[in-house]
């Protein structure tokens, strides 16, 4: 999705008073696509079918978005205009790749159409599949662990929809995981009433099928489908098996049936949006806070048609974030979210250069954020406690790390911090490895991952052909690493990126690249001092904490994208702008509060309605 690019501010404000967007269109995007574009792209003639000399104000950009999502793509990676023509300097192509962004990311109200997304045929990602075999039948054998691994798809979350594919041996996988589980499940789970003289055997059967494919589905299900279990069931008892084993054959059809395998949502004819039933919203709440599927008294209150009512919503979503099963969320949203989960396979320090970086301290760098996380979902707490705490979560090795001594056990417990130095996700060492190399920082890396993954900003690609840093941080030729990157910076077509990537990084250079705490760099003092775009002056992390939270609405409106595309399990798109504004303004109004994150997406439109079967073209004006 290009809808988070370049969000450097939510309005451009000139002496306090918003500049029109037509204005801004006319003013800074007109006159730049004249002089690079319209000489392909105008008329009959346009090169592609793309006459852009036919957008003559705002109003017009949102009769075809998609065209101007792909084109601020291909500014951004330079592939227009194309090589052998005059080329804007790379200030002016970066400004108009994000005045773009801007327009299309805050339209005013008369261009917006309310649309909720596309219907999702969702497979259970490998951690939902374990969840939901864990909360169906009591076991905890995680069988989905040997499947296939899943995708990573838009919002960069691995329950994403489109990209949940079913490749052929992971039917395979489903038949020998039922069996598996099914053997190891205690009969309790199994069996909702035992055949006993006064009733006949078939009429339980058909009463434990409807309760046991209740449960898995989600849903109600109709007689023909109980009727189609118990033939299995049938078959089986007429082989001479007896009764808990042929009804095991019935629940193993259960176990690899679609309507288990897969969440999906019923249909309704007509291009109007419609609302979710209850037990639809159900299944998205519980797959949203537990990555599992409703329990009892979730399913009781959609069977009583309540759930949709805001003031039952509230009340099951604060009782389902006090459940030990709401942790999934911490684990599931903040190690993608932060991309920590990379500690455990891309990610790999130098040993020999840090023997310090063990499995052990790579488990706890890990567990750091989804601690700290759940611990504010806990608390209800500030979402900003993110960008900067006096206290965090660690075990004696990670304490070790931090310079905290009094810390014992491989248990993780939360410590008060003795400065401002660390607290917040950028001080956190599992953020500070994963952006850094294997032998050094990286004022680059740290300034992007900061740039894309907490104020939602993220620059374009380098430039082709861009020389690159040497792989360590050692002093050569008598210059610094970092002297050797201003050096790398004098370049034109780097500088524009760097300006922007570099001061941030550099503010965190006194920590090294796995996390310590350091003064010198092979004998030179650390320089941790930047100057932002906007001209103010950083030096070292508690200046950038301050810094980042000034800009507290941006960090907070990423947030919320990301959170909303992780419950819907979909990229977002542009008619979704609408929907994270509101929710991020209603979270700002509740003092930034965790949980006023996760009811407000629970509330919100994507979440709680559907597209029509027959949707009228997203972002055309009516």
């Amino acid at each position: 999705m290009r809808f988070s690019f370049f969000k450097t501010i939510a309005l451009l404000w000139v002496g306090g008073v918003a500049l029109a967007a037509e204005d801004r269109f006319l003013r800074d995007v007109q006159p730049l696509l004249k002089q690079h574009c319209y000489d392909c792209h105008r008329g009959a003639k346009a090169k592609g079918g793309v006459n852009l000399a036919a957008f003559t104000n705002t109003a017009s950009l949102y009769a075809n978005p998609k065209l101007w999502e792909t084109s601020i793509r291909q500014i951004e990676d330079r592939q227009m205009p194309p090589k052998d023509e005059e080329q804007p300097a790379e200030a002016v192509r970066l400004k108009l790749a994000e005045t773009l962004t801007e327009l299309l990311d805050n339209p005013a109200p008369e261009f917006v159409v309310r649309d909720p997304g596309a219907k999702l045929i969702h497979r259970l990602n490998r951690t939902e599949y374990n969840h939901t075999i864990r909360d169906l039948l009591g076991v905890d054998l995680r069988p989905a662990d040997r499947f296939p691994a899943d995708g990573g798809g838009g919002g960069g979350f691995d329950n994403n929809a489109d990209t949940l594919f079913v490749p052929p041996i992971l039917m395979e996988k489903y038949l020998a995981a039922a069996d598996e589980v099914l053997a190891a499940a205690r009969p309790e789970y199994l069996v909702l009433t035992h055949p006993v003289w006064f009733r006949r055997e078939r009429v339980v059967a058909a009463d434990n099928v409807e309760w046991f494919a209740r449960r898995a589905f989600r849903r109600p299900v109709e007689a023909e489908e109980v009727n189609r279990l118990l033939g299995l069931y049938d078959a089986t008892r007429a082989q001479g098996h007896p009764f808990a084993v042929a009804l095991k054959s019935a629940y193993k059809a259960v176990l690899v049936s679609p309507s288990f395998l897969f969440r999906s949502e019923g249909e309704q004819p007509g291009q109007q949006p419609w609302r979710l039933n209850d037990h639809e919203l159900a299944a998205r709440l519980s797959y949203f806070l537990w990555s599992s599927l409703p329990d009892a008294e979730l399913f009781r209150s959609a069977e009583r048609g309540r759930l949709h009512e805001p003031d039952e919503l509230e009340a099951q979503v604060r009782r389902m974030l006090r459940d030990p099963k709401a942790r999934a969320l911490a684990e599931n949203f903040t190690g993608q979210w932060l991309g920590t989960k990379r500690l455990h396979t891309t990610v790999s320090p130098d040993r020999r250069r840090f023997p310090q970086f063990t499995d052990g301290l790579r488990d706890a760098m890990a567990a750091e954020p989804l601690e700290f996380f759940a611990s504010l979902l806990a608390e209800d707490a500030s979402l900003l406690r993110l960008l900067d705490a006096d206290y965090t979560f660690a075990n004696a090795e990670l304490g070790r790390l931090y310079g905290l001594t009094n810390l014992v056990g491989t248990n993780l417990v939360r410590v008060v911090l003795p400065n401002r130095q660390r607290g917040g996700i950028v001080g956190m060492a599992a953020v500070l490895t994963q952006s850094s190399y294997p032998l050094r920082t990286s004022p680059v890396l740290r300034g992007r991952w900061i740039l894309e993954e907490v104020l939602g900003t993220p620059p374009p690609p380098p430039p082709p052909l861009v020389a690159t840093l040497p792989a360590d941080d050692k002093v050569k030729e008598g210059l610094t690493f970092r002297q050797r990157l201003e050096k790398h910076r004098q370049d034109k077509n780097c500088a524009a990126c760097h300006d922007r990537l570099d001061p941030m990084g550099f503010a965190l250079e006194n920590f090294d690249a796995i996390g310590r705490w350091r003064t010198e760099v092979d004998g030179q003092p650390v320089e941790a001092r930047g100057v932002l775009t906007n001209g103010e002056e950083v030096n070292g992390p508690v200046e950038l904490k301050a810094a980042l939270l000034k800009r507290k609405q941006l960090f907070l409106r990423h947030l919320t994208e990301k959170m909303l595309a992780y419950a819907l399990g979909r990229g977002l798109e542009h008619y979704d702008v609408m929907a994270v504004k509101e929710i991020a303004e209603r979270v700002a109004q509740s003092d930034y509060r965790a949980t006023a994150l996760v009811l407000e997406v629970a509330r919100s439109y994507p979440f709680q309605w559907r597209r029509g079967e027959q949707a009228p073209l997203a972002g055309v004006a009516n």
